[in-house]
């Protein structure tokens, strides 16, 4: 499903879907292509991503053709999301210890929907963290229960 969802190819697009979007979330996906985490998610950010379409936009980036972020966002997971709003990272508490990105495998559309939600409008709150819709500390690292 990644083949369907944009692609950013160099750091430079990193840098402009994070810089160019004023009134939506911007949701990266980095990891690695062929990751099954990966191809996990990607169906899922596939399939929503014309839910999410007013307020967030979603993108992947894979961290072996584009290593520049890597130490910055401490890019050591196989799949990370993180999420950005007017140029500014958003954090969210999923009950992990990790605030800064999503790195484990949600078990549903609706969950995804339900965090890119609540992180929108925090964002739109001007908050830079928020708690997840759900406790995520319970979980292993492929999103199941323990």
């Amino acid at each position: 499903m990644s083949a369907f969802l944009p692609h950013l190819r160099t750091g430079w697009h990193v840098d402009q879907a994070i810089l160019s979007e004023d009134d939506r979330l911007v949701v990266i996906r980095f990891g690695r292509d062929n990751d099954p985490d990966c191809m996990l998610i990607d169906e899922l950010l596939y399939k929503i991503s014309d839910a999410v379409s007013q307020f967030a936009v979603i993108y992947i980036c894979d961290i072996d053709k584009v290593p520049d972020f890597n130490e910055m966002y401490e890019l050591y997971d196989p799949m990370t999301i993180m999420f950005f709003y007017r140029n500014k990272h958003m954090m969210c508490d999923f009950g992990t210890g990790n605030n800064n990105k999503l790195n484990f495998v949600v078990s549903g559309k609706q969950e995804l929907i339900d965090i890119i939600e609540t992180i929108y409008r925090g964002a739109m709150k001007g908050k830079g963290l928020v708690v997840a819709p759900k406790d995520y500390s319970y979980i292993n690292k492929r999103g199941d229960l323990r």
